[in-house]
């Protein structure tokens, strides 16, 4: 049955809360204070890093066939900032994201010659079909302005993940501003997103065509953790 446009919105929103990658045992690896594995960081963040690479193709595509000027424009200040980072008075956001790698003390190269694990390279992958096919406009708008753009307000308790890596692995706070921006800004955007998807979704289907993207795209950047974490589960054990 056809839900009311603010029952639609509500119902994004829920299930976008459904699915906490925070839940996933990688994090719990990476957030404890008495290991601090920055290896296990290390290879996080360089598979991050592919997913930041292209997201701003993703935001200029959703501008470009947006269908509503009101929405637009929205996406042309989300798209800016990507690009220059002068809302946040800081920098390209992926840059933002190097300055985070370099910090971690990888270089340069090897930043440049790591490449999307197959779990990461399925994310991208989905994200981008459905951002650049006008079919399937608010599966894409929903996949990165929502289930996207979402993971970045996660928390553990009141701390939000960025915070406690940055205490755990001793990083300077200018060294996280690619998530700090990010989880200040993407409380809005997220909002946007919701609108947005909550206005062009005017039937049934396609309404829950896009709820169905929030959960594949929140399943598929669990599964990108996991991807990450099997190369864990299956490295040899090393023998002195």
């Amino acid at each position: 049955m056809l839900k009311t446009r603010d029952e639609f919105r509500n119902e994004l929103e829920e299930k976008l809360h459904q699915k906490l990658t925070l839940s996933h045992p990688l994090f719990s690896l990476l957030l404890d204070e008495n290991s601090a594995d920055k290896e296990l960081l290390k290879r996080v963040s360089l598979q991050g890093y592919q997913l930041t690479k292209h997201f701003l193709t993703y935001i200029e595509h959703l501008f470009f066939y947006c269908p509503m000027e009101k929405h637009k424009r929205r996406l042309l200040f989300n798209m800016f900032e990507e690009e220059t980072g002068r809302l946040s008075r800081t920098k390209n956001h992926v840059e933002l994201m190097q300055d985070f790698i370099k910090a971690l003390g990888i270089s340069n190269q090897e930043r440049d010659a790591a490449v999307a694990l197959p779990a990461t390279q399925e994310l991208i992958d989905f994200r981008m079909e459905a951002c650049t096919n006008t079919d399937r406009y608010h599966i894409g708008a929903a996949a990165v302005l929502i289930a996207s753009e979402g993971q970045n307000l996660e928390t553990l308790g009141e701390e939000a993940r960025h915070t406690i890596l940055g205490r755990v692995f001793g990083l300077k706070e200018s060294d996280m501003l690619f998530f700090s921006v990010h989880q200040k800004e993407d409380v809005g955007h997220v909002q946007q997103g919701l609108d947005l998807v909550a206005d062009l979704c005017t039937t049934e289907k396609m309404q829950q065509e896009a709820l169905e993207s929030v959960n594949h795209t929140c399943n598929l950047f669990y599964g990108m953790y996991q991807g990450i974490y099997d190369t864990i589960e299956t490295e040899e054990p090393s023998y002195a």
